[in-house]
């Protein structure tokens, strides 16, 4: 197969690399637009490389006419989420989706394989729009905490460099490691409210000061520049108080004052 043909055959598993990521992506920011926590922490996405493709292909025996049809992970999006609870409202939310359908699952979460892999696996169908018109393309979604993909990342580096021939004292470690995340999932599921909490406080108070600083900003066009020196102290007066009631408070007030230039402004158009 020669590269352009590579091309035309990849192309398509890089389109629904790049619309599923931003289409999650744009649910993580309306989970935050509404003041309420994502299940999912991050996406990444990536579409296999020609030398791994074949390199697939030699394994299991698979001839090129057979790729699109015999190998699931030539697209591929990684779901990061902070908590094991995640996992299982991601899945729930994919399945839930039209624009999508799933396949099949594996849920090595609960069904760990014996090297200590965890993570859960969806294989999707997503529809493209190509010049040749639409095409239904298969993606692999793996969903992982993470601690769950800090260890499969390093698993992977190891079995790239070993192959399948892993010395077993590395095996024996990589295994106590999994135990250990297992351990550190564990640990965060049972303060997971308390991080929430504060994580959900760090973005209320940065949409707080960001808005504060937005109507500032504006104000420098209207107001006279002891009354910004004045307003922008007691910004950072009531700012290193830690407070956001205070905060709200103040954004209250600056809205008044930023209410009554606009009104004045019009006044004197009108005029």
């Amino acid at each position: 197969m020669d590269i352009k043909l590579w091309k035309e055959l990849l192309y398509p598993y890089e389109m629904a690399v790049d619309e599923i990521t931003l289409k999650l992506n744009n649910i993580i920011k309306e989970y935050h637009a509404i003041g309420e926590y994502s299940p999912i922490e991050m996406v990444t996405g990536r579409v296999k490389k020609i030398s791994s493709i074949l390199e697939k292909c030699q394994k299991k025996n698979i001839s090129l006419d057979e790729i699109t049809t015999k190998i699931e992970d030539i697209a591929g999006i990684r779901i990061i989420c902070q908590f094991v609870e995640d996992i299982d409202k991601v899945a729930t939310l994919l399945n839930s989706r039209d624009d999508i359908t799933v396949i099949h699952s594996k849920d090595y979460v609960k069904n760990m394989k014996p090297s200590g892999y965890r993570s859960y696996h969806m294989i999707i169908e997503y529809p493209v729009a190509t010049l040749k018109g639409p095409q239904r393309v298969k993606v692999e979604i793996q969903i992982r905490t993470l601690a769950m993909n800090f260890w499969a990342t390093i698993e992977h580096s190891l079995q790239y460099k070993y192959r399948s021939n892993m010395p077993e004292h590395i095996r024996e470690r990589l295994s106590a490691a999994s135990q250990a995340i297992i351990s550190l999932d564990t640990e965060m599921s049972s303060i997971r409210e308390e991080i929430m909490d504060s994580q959900n406080s760090f973005r209320i108070k940065a949409n707080i000061v960001a808005e504060i600083l937005n109507i500032i900003q504006n104000l420098y066009k209207v107001a006279n520049k002891r009354e910004i020196v004045k307003i922008q102290d007691e910004f950072y007066r009531v700012y290193k108080q830690g407070d956001i009631p205070a905060l709200e408070h103040f954004l209250r007030e600056l809205d008044v004052i930023a209410e009554g230039y606009r009104a004045q402004n019009v006044d004197e158009f009108d005029a």
